[in-house]
C-alpha cells in the first residue's frame, strides 16, 4: 500500500487550448516543424553523412541552435544531458537527474528544457534537436505526457509567433549510430554515477511499466515451465542465436515476421505448436490413423524432419531453419507444409 500512495498521478486537462483542434501548434505552424527520421533501408553511413551536413551548414549561422540530447537509465536513476552548439558561443552543457520516471518521460523533459533555453536567446530564428528518441519528440499531444507536451508547445508557440521564419527541426540519431556529437553524450549519460538521498515519488508511468515488468516476468516463467509448454512446442532463434521469448511489444515475438498474410501466420501457428497434419499430430490425437512418413526412413513423421531432413521440402536452401527468419522462408517456399487438405488457407 506504500507504494501505491507514492506515485504522482498525471494531471489531464481535456479541454486544454494547447490541443484542442484549430488551436494547436501542429495545425497553425504545420510548415514551421519537421520530423527527419532515420531511414531503415539505407546504411548507418548516409544518415551520418546526412547529420554532417546539416551540422556543418548550420553551425555558420549565429541564428542557429544545435541541441544534441540523451538519457539513460541505471538502477532506475535517469540522467539526461543536453549540449547545446551556437555560433560564436561557449557550449551549453546541462544535466538533469531523477528517478522512477520512465525514458520517454525523461526524453520529454529534456526536449522540453533544451526548447526553453533555446527559445531564451535573442535573435534565434531555427532550432536543431538530435535525439535518438524521435518517438517522444512526436508524442507531444498524447495523454499522460500532457504537462510536458504542454510547455513545449506554449514555448514553441511563442517562438513561431515572434517571427515567421523561425522553425525547429528535430533530427533522429540512433544511439547504434555512433555518431560523434551524439555519442559523446550518449557516453557521458551512462558514466554519470548518482546515488539517491531522499525517497522521491514514483511516476505514473514508471509504475505502470513495473507491474508490466513483473507479469512480464511471471509469464516468461510460466511459458518455460515444460508442464504448461509442453514439448511440442517448436523453440525457434532470433538474429541474435537466443530463444524467443514471450513479449508484447514491437510486433511481439513470433507473429511479427508472419503478420502481413494470415496464411502464412496460419501455417506458422500450426507448425510451432505441432497442431498441424503431420504424423506427431495424429499420433497424439489420432492413434488409428497413419503416423510414418511417407519416405519410409522414419517410423513418425515429425516437424524437425520436415524442417531438417525431408527432401521433399528442400525448395528452401538454407539449413538454419531452427532461426525464425529462416523458418518463416522455410513455409513461404513450401506453401503445402502443415497445412490441412481441407484447409481455406
Amino acid at each position: 500500500m506504500a507504494n501505491r500512495f507514492n506515485k504522482c498521478f498525471p494531471s489531464f486537462i481535456p479541454l486544454h487550448s494547447e490541443f484542442s483542434p484549430g488551436l494547436r501548434v501542429i495545425d497553425n505552424f504545420s510548415n514551421c516543424i519537421s520530423f527527419n527520421v532515420c531511414n531503415k533501408e539505407k546504411d548507418d553511413k548516409s544518415h551520418a553523412h546526412q547529420l554532417d551536413y546539416m551540422v556543418l551548414e548550420s553551425s555558420s549561422s549565429s541564428s542557429t541552435a544545435i541541441i544534441v540530447s540523451d538519457a539513460s537509465i541505471k538502477n532506475n536513476v535517469i540522467t539526461s544531458i543536453l549540449y547545446m552548439h551556437t555560433y560564436n558561443k561557449p557550449l551549453t552543457k546541462t544535466i538533469y537527474h531523477t528517478v522512477h520516471v520512465t525514458s520517454t518521460e525523461a526524453e520529454l523533459f529534456t526536449i522540453r528544457c533544451s526548447i526553453n533555453q533555446a527559445t531564451n536567446f535573442d535573435n534565434m530564428f531555427k532550432i536543431i534537436v538530435i535525439t535518438d528518441s524521435i518517438h517522444a519528440a512526436r508524442r507531444l499531444s498524447v495523454h499522460p505526457y500532457q504537462v510536458q507536451s504542454a510547455a513545449i508547445l506554449s514555448d514553441l508557440c511563442n517562438f513561431f509567433k515572434y517571427h515567421e521564419n523561425n522553425s525547429i527541426e528535430f533530427w533522429e540519431c540512433p544511439s547504434c549510430l555512433k555518431w560523434h556529437l551524439h555519442k559523446k553524450v550518449n557516453k557521458e549519460t551512462k558514466t554519470f554515477n548518482l546515488t539517491p538521498l531522499y525517497p522521491c515519488k514514483t511516476s505514473w508511468d514508471f509504475s505502470k511499466k513495473s507491474e508490466s515488468d513483473d507479469i512480464l516476468k511471471v509469464w516468461k516463467m510460466t511459458f518455460q515451465a515444460s508442464d504448461l509448454k509442453e514439448n511440442q512446442f517448436l523453440n525457434l532463434l532470433n538474429n541474435n542465436n537466443n530463444i524467443i521469448e514471450p513479449s508484447y511489444v514491437k510486433g511481439r515475438s513470433w507473429l511479427k515476421t508472419s503478420s502481413h498474410s494470415n496464411s502464412l501466420c496460419i501455417h506458422a501457428t500450426r507448425a510451432i505448436t505441432n497442431h498441424a497434419p503431420i504424423g506427431e499430430y495424429r499420433l497424439r490425437f489420432f492413434p488409428r490413423e497413419e503416423f510414418k512418413c511417407p519416405c519410409s526412413l522414419y517410423p513418425i513423421e515429425s516437424k524437425h524432419h520436415i524442417l531438417h531432413e525431408y527432401g521433399r521440402f528442400n525448395s528452401y536452401w538454407n539449413p538454419k531453419r531452427d532461426f525464425l527468419s529462416h523458418f518463416i522462408m522455410f513455409l513461404e517456399t513450401n506453401l503445402s507444409t502443415f497445412t490441412f487438405s481441407n484447409s481455406l488457407v
